[in-house]
Parts: C-alpha cells; structure tokens; sequence
C-alpha cells in the first residue's frame, strides 16, 4: 500500500520510543525484584517460584526487544 510507506519513519521513531519505554520498565521490574529479595527474609519456596518466573518473563520480553533492533 502506497501510504503505508510514507509513515515508515514515524512507525519507526514510535517503535524506538516504545522499545526504550518498555525497556525502562523492565529495570524497573528488575530492581524491585532485587528489593524483595532483599528484604523478605525467606525467599524459599512458592515465593521464590513467583519471584523466579517474573524475572524469566521479564528477561524474554527483553529478549524480544533485542531482536528487533
């Protein structure tokens, strides 16, 4: 489609500014990861699971972005 290429810089400007924001939030994500399991005393167990499977999607997610650059 002819007008779709016209918007291929703006598409790829607004994917850029969408991959940084995501990639903000997931270092988010990662230091509050770091900050429970610092300070919860007993990570054992079902919550170190919880805590393990944030981290592993987080890691994917950022992953996906890598790909794409």
């Amino acid at each position: 489609m002819a007008g779709e290429e016209g918007n291929s810089p703006e598409k790829g400007k607004a994917f850029e500014m969408l991959r940084h924001d995501i990639k903000n939030q997931l270092s988010n994500i990662h230091l509050a990861l770091d900050g429970l399991r610092y300070e919860v005393d007993d990570t054992g167990g079902d919550l170190q699971l919880y805590l393990d499977s944030i981290a592993q999607s987080a890691a994917k997610i950022d992953k996906l972005l890598v790909n794409f650059e």
